[in-house]
């Protein structure tokens, strides 16, 4: 596979700041990568899986407290279900579902691709993409099921 050539004039002329000269002369990428570089959705659904851990990391915040407001008598508990049960909590909690299906989804892909299967570029795409678009569309559902059967309210 062929480079593309840099800019006319050496690694002088290159504003982008990607090209260098080597000492015997040759201008050459300062990484090998950025001529041949692209968006793709797998690196979507790394990156996103990486911020799920952060946005986890809430939720286990979330748990401690509810834990000790457990743990401090039914005052702090009922103060705790109060706000867990405000259109801010809600919106929370259903980030956190968003989390939660986003684990699980990402979690089959990275199953699958340890088995060794899943590798070509078509079902590569096919899971990632299931894994970045699905967790939303599935904690909808999830949210419209609950509202349904009444197990949370406005």
């Amino acid at each position: 596979m062929t480079q593309p050539s840099p800019t006319p004039g050496g690694a002088s002329s290159d504003r982008t700041g990607r090209y260098v000269t080597q000492p015997n002369g040759h201008v050459t990428p300062v990484s090998p990568f950025t001529d041949v570089w692209r968006w793709h959705v797998t690196m979507a659904a790394s990156i996103l899986f990486r911020a799920t851990i952060i946005a986890a990391t809430v939720g286990a915040v979330i748990l401690t407290v509810w834990l000790g407001a457990l743990a401090f008598g039914p005052d702090h508990y009922a103060c705790l279900l109060d706000l867990a049960g405000s259109p801010i909590g809600l919106i929370v909690f259903f980030g956190l579902t968003v989390v939660l299906f986003s684990f699980v989804l990402n979690g089959a892909r990275h199953l699958i691709n340890d088995t060794g299967r899943g590798l070509t570029l078509k079902s590569a795409n096919l899971l990632s993409n299931i894994a970045v678009w699905g967790p939303v569309p599935l904690a909808v559902v999830f949210w419209i099921i609950l509202f349904a059967a009444g197990r949370v309210s406005l």
